[in-house]
């Protein structure tokens, strides 16, 4: 375990926990920081299961994002949908607990 600069505790886990732990939200918000494709660091209030704005008659997704290894999450600071790339996350934190990934 690392400690964080709040001094709280870090778990190490790797990325298929981390997509575990996400699925398991079950609608909860979490926070997460990742590297964007611009190689920005991004932090990023999100949750699973939103359908505000969806529309019933849009077009499926033309790819599976499991197999590029993303999941789709709704932004609550943005108030949009995002994509957050395992293979360029960093940190989640669900229920204030802190997870670092490698």
């Amino acid at each position: 375990m690392l400690s964080n600069k709040n001094n709280k505790q870090m778990i190490t886990i790797n990325t298929d926990k981390a997509k575990q732990l996400i699925h398991d939200t079950n609608g909860h918000i979490f926070s997460s920081t990742f590297i964007k494709k611009d190689g920005t660091h991004r932090l990023m209030t999100a949750r699973l299961k939103v359908t505000k704005g969806l529309k019933e008659d849009a077009r499926p997704r033309p790819y599976d994002p499991n197999k590029y290894n993303l999941v789709c999450v709704y932004d609550m600071t943005k108030q949009g949908y995002r994509m957050i790339n395992f293979n360029t996350l960093l940190t989640l934190t669900i229920n204030k607990t802190n997870y670092k990934i490698i």
